[in-house]
């Protein structure tokens, strides 16, 4: 049982290793009797499994190989040795897998296994090779291939490096100890599982007291309190790595890391001293620069920004100051007009403070200093100062030559007062109209102004110091020329005054208005009339409106462009001025057949004209060739006409012929109707032929009702009044069928009679000629186109009981 127990845990270990048998053995141990039939169940499955092949009896399972092996013999690794080898020299052994053959060799015989190369775990840690056992005799394998593993075994052979190095990194100056500036970290390529050879430690070589470094993260920490910038700014730490938990023979790295102290705000400004001193001429321009100040910080960047001020009321009014980001000085600017006369000195008192400060260094004190800057003001020859920036005058036009019109003043500003001459600036592209005299500065006219023509004049006047006339001073001086009443109005005929010849007596024809070049005090109001010592219009009247405008109104009813197409018409114009001016003008009103139906009053004959844009030879061109194709027309007709055709076109068309008429007639003018008898029988026709210019011979039918007095026309037809018109209707119908000249077909005859009249009497207007009606026919004029004709009857009948009315009553009254 035993040496079954041996072989089975053998087995155990090939197959499953030393994990297996120690799981095997604590099972046993905690329930040995549970075990015991599945122990015995494995050790027959491998009594039976070895029955069936050869036992294997390797006595290794992994080898060991130093690296950087140095020697003249190669290193031995291990020895291979199988079960079924008896010693006798029958068995071979086989080596297969990575470096076989080339790093690994082996003894065949006796299985001993050497390495040829010195080997480096850092770049392969271990070797899988393959073994075999074949037996001589039958060049057969003993035992099926097995796969082992050499592994190369660490030596400390790498020092510790830092790849990324050197470094650079920062830290506020004014920190304090302990505080994290950078961390570093070496690598070492040895094994970090075997020994120490990968442990590393850190020190610092270089930069103490500054830093310190701590030993197991490699994090670097301040070390020393209050560093600062001003006095030492960059600094050089060299860091050392080194193996073997830093013992004696460990190997070692170092790396540098730049560390430089950033600027906090802890210096405040500083004035190199506390008076300053600066000199100004009074001529200085304001708002230039006329001094500078500077106050120095050791601080860099934002935390060396300045803010400077003028702490003093007396020095803020006359001066202001500001901060030059380039330079940081304090640039001292005039804000008024210096006068050395009134006040020679100035103090001003500047502060000078940073603009940003840091909480946590408060307790270092204020971050403000001040300083005193004498300004000094100089005495400058200065030009004469007009007693006021802009003078503005006031003349009448047409003032006589040299009439005055106002006078300036200037004067020396400096102390000795020199006397001041006045000079007007001239320029060749303008006409002189003023001169001044040198002493007094009085300005006067050297010729007469004209409103109209130039309401305003600037000139410049000039003054200079009579004993340094190269100091000059200007100022504009602006003169108005007031207005006089000295142009009469003017009526506006710029537009072209047209009479419709439809124009009915009190219609207003134009409105007219009147311009006046004066101003409009004097000319604000105008009158209008016509001239006096005219007889009177009969055509026209105007109408003053009272609003500068007046009115021009037809007084009679019509106009005829035939008769009269230009009229004259004289108008007198007045204005309120002082004095009162007046002007006569001649309005010319041109008569037009005017369109109807829109307010605009266009000639539509010139406008036709105008429109077409044509010259007279080619409306002449036109018209001869609208003759010559009315000819051609004409002539075409007249060939058609002419050619007859016969009536019957063959003589076996029996067919019953439908020729149809279509003559609308003449109306009450064709005394010569068409005569339908002509075309069927022309020699019948010829003899039944009646004279249109004499009546008919006819029955006189009876009327039951006489026609109205005064409504008898000569071309209605005579009926007897004792004659029915039904029996005259009768009779004509007798006689139609009984004519033997009408054609052989049905011809249709219409007779109608709409009755024996009506109580009212007749409507007809042919008998109202003469009868005077009271009705105005002036509304026909806006009926349109179609009662154009019957509103010039009506019209001319009015306007002829009109006018005989009229004369009439002028002959009473004479």
């Amino acid at each position: 049982i035993i040496a079954e127990l041996w072989e089975f845990c053998c087995s155990f270990w090939n197959h499953f290793g030393i994990l297996g048998i120690l799981l095997l053995f604590a099972v046993m141990k905690v329930n040995p009797s549970s075990c015991l039939c599945p122990v015995l169940l494995c050790l027959c499955f491998l009594e039976r499994e070895v029955h069936h092949r050869p036992k294997r009896g390797w006595i290794w399972n992994q080898f060991f190989v130093l690296e950087e092996h140095i020697g003249p013999d190669a290193q031995y690794v291990g020895k291979l040795h199988s079960n079924s080898d008896k010693g006798d020299g029958s068995v071979r052994y086989i080596l297969s897998g990575e470096g076989a053959g080339s790093i690994f060799i082996i003894n065949e015989v006796t299985g001993d296994i050497h390495a040829t190369k010195s080997l480096d775990r850092e770049k392969k840690s271990h070797y899988v090779l393959h073994a075999q056992a074949i037996d001589l005799n039958t060049n057969k394998p003993l035992e099926p291939e097995s796969e082992f593993i050499i592994k190369v075994q660490d030596i400390n052979d790498n020092a510790p490096k830092f790849p990324d190095g050197p470094f650079v990194t920062s830290v506020p100056e004014m920190s304090e100890i302990g505080t994290s500036v950078f961390q570093v970290t070496a690598t070492d390529a040895d094994d970090p599982t075997y020994g120490n050879s990968a442990r590393v430690v850190y020190s610092v070589l270089h930069g103490q007291p500054y830093f310190s470094v701590d030993p197991k993260s490699g994090i670097i920490r301040t070390a020393l309190a209050d560093m600062d910038r001003e006095a030492r700014e960059h600094y050089s730490v060299v860091i050392q790595a080194k193996d073997m938990a830093g013992q004696v023979g460990g190997l070692s790295g170092s790396t540098t890391v730049n560390i430089t102290l950033t600027d906090v705000n802890d210096n405040p400004p500083k004035f190199p001293q506390k008076n300053y001193q600066v000199f100004v001429p009074e001529s200085a321009q304001v708002g230039k620069p006329v001094g500078k100040i500077k106050a120095n910080d050791e601080d860099i960047g934002i935390n060396a920004e300045i803010k400077y001020s003028i702490l003093n009321p007396e020095g803020a009014g006359m001066f202001s100051i500001s901060t030059d980001k380039d330079t940081r000085e304090g640039v001292i600017t005039l804000r008024k007009v210096l006068n050395y006369e009134k006040k020679k000195h100035y103090s001003l008192h500047i502060a000078a403070e940073n603009t940003h400060l840091d909480p946590h260094l408060s307790y270092l004190g204020s971050f403000k200093d001040d300083a005193t800057l004498k300004i000094t003001v100089g005495d400058v020859d200065e030009p004469p100062v007009f007693s006021m920036d802009y003078y503005i005058m006031e003349v009448y036009e047409n003032a006589k030559v040299g009439t005055e019109v106002g006078a300036v003043t200037a004067r020396d500003p400096d102390s000795k007062n020199s006397p001041v001459r006045y000079f007007i600036e001239r320029r060749e592209d303008k006409e002189v109209y003023f001169d001044i005299e040198s002493i007094s500065g009085v300005i006067r006219t050297t010729q007469l102004l004209d409103r109209e023509d130039t309401p305003w004049h600037n000139i410049t006047v000039m003054a200079t110091e009579e004993d340094n006339p190269s100091l000059q001073s200007h100022v504009p001086v602006t003169v108005q020329v007031l207005d006089v009443n000295d142009n009469p109005p003017m009526i506006n005929t710029e537009d072209e005054i047209i009479i419709c010849e439809s124009t009915r007596a009190g219609q207003v024809i134009q409105t007219i208005t009147a311009v006046d070049k004066d101003d409009f005090a004097n000319g604000k109001g105008f009158s209008f009339s016509f001239p006096g010592g005219v007889p009177a219009n009969p055509n026209f009247t105007i109408k003053d409106n009272e609003d500068s405008t007046a009115s021009i109104i037809a007084r009679r009813r019509r106009f005829h462009r035939l008769t009269q197409e230009l009229y004259e018409l004289p108008v007198v114009v007045w204005d309120d001025g002082e004095p009162v001016l007046s002007s006569t003008s001649t309005l010319v009103l041109r008569v037009c057949s005017c369109q109807r139906g829109t307010r605009l009053k266009i000639c539509q004959g010139e406008a036709f004209l105008s429109s077409a844009g044509l010259s007279t030879g080619a409306l002449i061109a036109i018209l001869l060739c609208v003759l010559i194709l009315l000819a051609i027309v004409i002539l075409f007709i007249t060939l058609r006409r002419s050619k007859k055709e016969p009536l019957i076109i063959s003589e076996e068309d029996i067919r019953e012929n439908v020729v149809t008429y279509d003559d609308e007639g003449g109306g009450e003018e064709d005394t010569e109707a068409f005569d339908i008898i002509a075309l069927r029988n022309p020699a019948a026709a010829e003899e039944l032929k009646f004279r249109r210019d004499v009546r008919p011979e006819c029955i006189r039918p009876r009327s039951s009702r006489r026609p109205a007095r005064g409504h008898h026309s000569p071309s209605s037809l005579d009926i007897d009044e004792e004659m029915d018109i039904g029996e005259f209707i009768k009779q004509r119908v007798a006689e139609a069928d009984q004519d033997t000249s009408v054609p052989p077909y049905d011809s249709l005859q219409t007779y109608a009679y709409e009755g024996q009249g009506s109580p009212a009497g007749s409507i007809s207007s042919l008998g109202s000629t003469g009868a005077h009606s009271e009705l105005d026919y002036n509304s026909m004029d806006d009926w349109g186109p179609k009662f154009e004709k019957i509103a010039e009857l009506y019209g001319e009948e009015v306007e002829t009981a009109s006018e005989s009315t009229e004369k009439a009553e002028s002959e009473k009254q004479t």
